[in-house]
Order: C-alpha cells, then sequence, then structure tokens
C-alpha cells in the first residue's frame, strides 16, 4: 500500500505516480495477457471448437477453461489499451496521434492480411480437405470471396482483428477522446471519475459493458460474438473504460483497493458460467437463460479485468527492468507473428504418432522460441519494424 503524503514530505516521495507517468504494471499486464493469449492458441488444436487445424482427438473438458479465459483476456488487453491511448492522446497532436496509429496498428495489420494471414488460411483449406495443392497455386484462390463468408480473404486478418478494432476503435471514438481530454468534457469526466472511486463504484462500470453483451442483435456483425467471444460494442465499451479508469489518479487507486473483492466475483461466478453456458448459443435461441449467462460474462470479465489490473497495481508498479522495456517493445511483433507460427509448427505435429501431451508441449515451447527469435529479427532490421508492429526506431533508454 501506498505510504499517505505528509505535509512536509517531498511528492517524489510519498504520492502516487502522476495521471500522465508511464504505469508500469500495465506493461506487465500487457506482456503477461500477449503470453496467455500465446498459450491458448497452442490448445486450440485440441479442443472441440473449430479452428485452423485440429488434431484427430479432441477434448470436451477443455471448453470450460477456455470458456473462461476468453471471458477475460479480449477485455484485458482492450483495457489497456484504452487506458494507452489516454496516456498517448496527451503527449501527442493530433496527426501525430493518427499517423502513429495508422503505423503501429494498420500497417501490420494490411501486411499481415497479404503475407503470412494467406499462409494460414491455406494451411485451414489443405487441413480440412478443401483445397489440394501448393500455396502458389493457392495464392490466387485467396481472393476468391470473404473470409466466414464462403470465401477465403481474411478481411479481419484472422487474429488480426485485434488490431483493426484497436484501429477502428482509435479513429472513430477520438472526437470523444479528445472532449472527455479539454475543457468541460474533461470537467465532465472528472465528476464522473471521482462518483466511481468511491467504494464499489468501480464495478459499475461493467453497466456498458452488459448492455453491448447483451442488447445487440446477435444475427449483425456488430452484435455476434464472432470477435474472442464478444461482440464489437462490448470491445468498444472495455476500450473505453479502459481510458476512463486512467482518468483521475483516485479512480486508478481505487482499483487498487478493491481488486481482491473483484477477485472473489470473478472466481465465483467465472466457472459455474464457463461450466453452464460455456460458448454456447446466442440469446436468440435460448432466450432468458442465454441473456443472463451473457450479462453475467460482462460481470465476471469486468471483475477479473479489475483482480488483474488492481493486482499488478498493487504488486508490480515499483518493478522495472531493462528486460520489461524490451519485451514491451516486442508485445505487438510477438502479437502478430504467435498465431502463424503456431499453426506453422503444428500442422505437421499433430500428425504425428506421438502422445497427445507431447504434441502441445513441442508445439509450445518450439512456437515460443521461433516467435521470439523472429522478434529479435525484426528488432534488428529497420525495414521489418514498422511493418511488423515495432516504432520505427528503437526506445531511448530510461
Amino acid at each position: 500500500m501506498l505510504p499517505l503524503p505528509r505535509p512536509q514530505a517531498e511528492p517524489a516521495a510519498a504520492a502516487a505516480p502522476a495521471p500522465t507517468a508511464r504505469k508500469v504494471e500495465l506493461d506487465w499486464l500487457r506482456l503477461g495477457a500477449i503470453l496467455l493469449v500465446f498459450l491458448f492458441h497452442t490448445t486450440r488444436f485440441f479442443d472441440p471448437e473449430g479452428w485452423h487445424v485440429k488434431n484427430a482427438v479432441v477434448y470436451p473438458w477443455l471448453l470450460a477453461p477456455m470458456m473462461f479465459f476468453t471471458v477475460w483476456a479480449m477485455p484485458l488487453l482492450f483495457v489497456i489499451s484504452g487506458a494507452a491511448v489516454s496516456f498517448s492522446l496527451r503527449g501527442r497532436s493530433v496527426a501525430r496521434y493518427l499517423r502513429e496509429r495508422v503505423l503501429r496498428l494498420l500497417v501490420p495489420l494490411v501486411v499481415g492480411t497479404f503475407t503470412h494471414v494467406m499462409w494460414q488460411v491455406y494451411l485451414e483449406r489443405v487441413s480440412h480437405g478443401q483445397f489440394q495443392g501448393s500455396f502458389p497455386a493457392f495464392v490466387p484462390r485467396y481472393f476468391d470471396g470473404l473470409y466466414a463468408y464462403g470465401g477465403n480473404f481474411a478481411w479481419m486478418g484472422l487474429h488480426l482483428w485485434y488490431l483493426e478494432l484497436l484501429f477502428v476503435f482509435s479513429v472513430v471514438l477520438l472526437p470523444a477522446l479528445l472532449w472527455l481530454g479539454r475543457g468541460v468534457g474533461q470537467r465532465v469526466l472528472g465528476r464522473v471519475a471521482a462518483f466511481l472511486a468511491r467504494p464499489g463504484g468501480v464495478f459499475l462500470l461493467a453497466i456498458p459493458a452488459i448492455l453491448a453483451t447483451v442488447l445487440p442483435p446477435s444475427g449483425r456483425l456488430w452484435g455476434g460474438r464472432f470477435f474472442g467471444g464478444w461482440n464489437l460494442c462490448a470491445h468498444a465499451c472495455f476500450f473505453l473504460c479502459g481510458f476512463v479508469l486512467v482518468a483521475s489518479e483516485q479512480l486508478y487507486e481505487s482499483v487498487r483497493r478493491q481488486w481482491r473483492a473483484a477477485t472473489w466475483v470473478a472466481a465465483g461466478l467465472g466457472l459455474p458460467l464457463a461450466l453452464v453456458f460455456g460458448g454456447g448459443p446466442e440469446p436468440a435461441h435460448l432466450g432468458l437463460r442465454a441473456w443472463l449467462a451473457l450479462g453475467g460474462m460482462a460481470v465476471v470479465g469486468w471483475s477479473a479485468v479489475l483482480a488483474f489490473l488492481g493486482g499488478a497495481i498493487d504488486g508490480l508498479r515499483a518493478v522495472r527492468s531493462a528486460f520489461l522495456q524490451r519485451a514491451s517493445e516486442a508485445v505487438l511483433p510477438f502479437y502478430i507473428l504467435h498465431q502463424t507460427v503456431i499453426l506453422t509448427i503444428g500442422y505437421p505435429v499433430v500428425r504425428w504418432a506421438i502422445p497427445d501431451a507431447a504434441k502441445w508441449a513441442l508445439v509450445a515451447a518450439s512456437s515460443l522460441a521461433l516467435t521470439i527469435a523472429l522478434c529479435e529479427l525484426v528488432r534488428r532490421f529497420a525495414w521489418l519494424r514498422v511493418p511488423f508492429g515495432m516504432p520505427a526506431r528503437a526506445r531511448a533508454n530510461g
């Protein structure tokens, strides 16, 4: 717990970090979340849900833990992204901010869609018996129709949909974000943040996520749970919540104080929700039961986000290292590359006559090593940095 400032104490010694200071705990949290996404994707060969490449034997028991992971993983990443955008807007002009969004998100999305994501679609089509032939022979076929609508062209970049949505939110919501950061909007946001900083108030931020999860029609692109188990509206709510959470140090500190309560809520409701709902039908098919399940999913997701964020603030705020700086720069290229590497290695491995546990261990270990090696390659060559999500120039030390 941070000590309270004394009247004559130096501000740097006692006060919480200024709102404009870099929050190291968010870097640690983003790094941990991306590594868990990596592990999640290494298990996708073995769960009973559809995926690009599947093992001959699948395990239904994986559904419950995977559902629980789905409930909080992408919400956490969008909350962290919303917080990062808040800090980015404070230190940049609008033009510079938009340029940074294009270079860090849109360029890697476009490059990926026309290169290594095409390879993923090829592996899927060959694995499922939907295409026979070499990769060069598949390339012209890649542009036959839209993926998920009977065609091949991965308009959302497959796993790169996260970059696509983050870019859209960062640009479409920019007028609202700018309003909240200036003048009347800043004062309104300050009052809202002060209200939410009261005991239990931060849990009220689950309400927009609940409404965004339950109300939009599931048959529409913006209402269906097509993106990491959530719909577009819910992801936008989590993004905005991240922006709001760092609006005041008072609100941010309230998350630290309440993370244990949030953990109990997430754990107490999460596993039963995963067991009962487990990636099942949408509300239109199950009526009230599914509406309650989707609302519960939003409550659990937000509580888990608060638990992880508050725990990180409590335990990681002062943990700084050269490793974190280096790893933080590589987080985005690691995310961009990891699924392509996993599928490339997993495609032959799942066909080997070895135990499935050995298959998973081999895929996970070799994919992790190769993805890290590729990120290091990207880091070293200037012409690769921007196409794979790194800043054009390395960060200065310090």
